[in-house]
């Protein structure tokens, strides 16, 4: 099967215009690669993987930066408003592996670097970033 999302009149321009929306919202272009590489690895998406780091590559992001996502934690290339976002980020994925999804101290780490409506775009593009690795994911799209 295609995509879903091409498959389904309609629904293609509707994600990406959520998307461009979410690009319109004022987060750095590099949290929201961030954030999607991040999203990516969790959910073994190898095709958003592959092309969430050459978006970052491309935009200039060291290797370093790149390849230190998936420990970000223990990595010192990234900004504490970067960190607020990729445990958001890792939380809201992993909304199944604790009984507390999106803890307090992860949300309010969030809110005191992000505005409400830049809060909101982060979230819409996690959960958006989400639906395109379970299409992709369910539909078996190859890693391009």
């Amino acid at each position: 099967m295609s995509n879903p999302a091409v498959a389904v009149p309609g629904a293609l321009p509707a994600l990406t215009g959520l998307g461009e929306a979410v690009q319109k919202a004022g987060l750095p272009p590099s949290t929201l690669n961030l954030v999607y590489l991040r999203a990516s690895q969790i959910n073994g998406s190898g095709w958003n993987v592959r092309k969430h780091a050459a978006d970052l590559r491309e935009a200039g992001e060291s290797a370093e930066r790149v390849d230190g996502v998936a420990a970000w934690r223990e990595a010192p290339f990234y900004s504490g408003a970067e960190r607020a976002a990729l445990a958001l980020a890792e939380a809201a994925t992993r909304i199944g592996d604790r009984t507390d999804p999106v803890p307090d101290e992860v949300w309010h780490e969030a809110a005191v670097h992000y505005s409400e409506p830049e809060l909101a775009a982060l979230l819409l593009a996690i959960g958006l970033g989400n639906l395109w690795h379970r299409l992709i994911i369910a539909t078996r799209q190859p890693a391009a």
